[in-house]
């Protein structure tokens, strides 16, 4: 059996942009894999949201996260890359996350260089540490990872807000010289940002494709064209998820039904497994003659 991260590895290997669409539960895992996606992340910020109705300034805890992330990867057959935050404390606790993630099925991890506790990269207030306690951050990544905890390393720098494009193309090299083994410069904030991350940073890199956010949402064509591997979409189902609910609560609170806004209850039950299970009900169903026992 493949496992997840060499899984992972040779999709980013066909030299290809890998539309990633973002979940935050194993639902919307295995819907992004029925439709066709190789590749999904679990957003932090989904994640809180989803499961705490909170914001994503850092009060998710790791066990909680880890928790879900187990969930979601045990849904799906595709490799699933995870949200690992600052890694919750100091490089130590920053191995015991990607030891953790890798235990629990993902593919890759993402670490980042915020101060804690951190937050969503295209909110105000986020900060970063200095360059000594990042790269240590990164360092102990990549020593879990090279201590058997068979995953792949995302290096995040969130430098741009505050100290420049500068700073963060020095610290997403200086993570790659690590051994990171992809790279994520968060928040560029014009089309030549995007465009100078991919001539100067090496290797595999992550553009984060937020709707509204600091950077601009660019055609993947365009993105590939660029050199990018992976373009993440972290809150469009979550979005598109949340108005179709808040449509239907006003239809019904208006004393109106939103039958032309629902999935088939058909489709409902196929997606949520009940055909799988009907089938493998049947399949262990008692039979009528009983197998000979000698």
């Amino acid at each position: 059996m493949t496992k997840p991260a060499d899984t992972l590895r040779a999709l980013l290997s066909e030299g290809r942009l890998i539309v990633m669409p973002c979940c935050h539960d194993a639902l919307s895992a295995v819907m992004i894999e029925r439709a066709g996606f190789p590749l999904t992340f679990m957003s932090g910020f989904c994640v809180s949201a989803a499961r705490l109705a909170l914001p994503d300034t850092g009060l998710i805890s790791y066990g909680e996260m880890v928790d879900q992330g187990r969930a979601i990867c045990q849904a799906v057959s595709i490799p699933v890359i995870g949200d690992g935050d600052t890694g919750y404390g100091n490089a130590l606790n920053v191995k015991r996350t990607v030891a953790g993630y890798a235990a629990a099925g993902f593919a890759g991890v993402m670490i980042e260089d915020q101060v804690a506790p951190k937050r969503c990269g295209h909110t105000k207030g986020k900060m970063v540490v200095d360059r000594g306690e990042a790269l240590a951050r990164i360092r102990a990544a990549v020593d879990a990872r090279d201590e058997n905890a068979d995953i792949l390393i995302m290096a995040r720098t969130d430098a741009r807000h505050t100290e420049g494009l500068d700073e963060a193309i020095w610290r997403a090299r200086a993570f790659a010289d690590l051994g990171a083994d992809i790279l994520f410069v968060e928040a560029p904030r014009r089309e030549a940002e995007l465009e100078r991350v991919c001539r100067e940073v090496p290797g595999w890199k992550m553009a984060n494709m937020v709707e509204g956010g600091e950077t601009p949402v660019l055609p993947p064509a365009r993105l590939q064209d660029m050199g990018f591997t992976i373009a993440a979409y972290p809150l469009t189902l979550f979005a598109a998820a949340m108005k179709a609910m808040k449509t239907a609560l006003a239809a019904m609170a208006a004393g109106d039904h939103p039958f032309d806004q629902l999935m088939d209850f058909a489709e409902l039950r196929d997606t949520v497994g009940f055909n799988t299970y009907y089938r493998e009900e049947e399949r262990y169903a008692a039979k009528a003659t009983e197998p000979s026992v000698n």
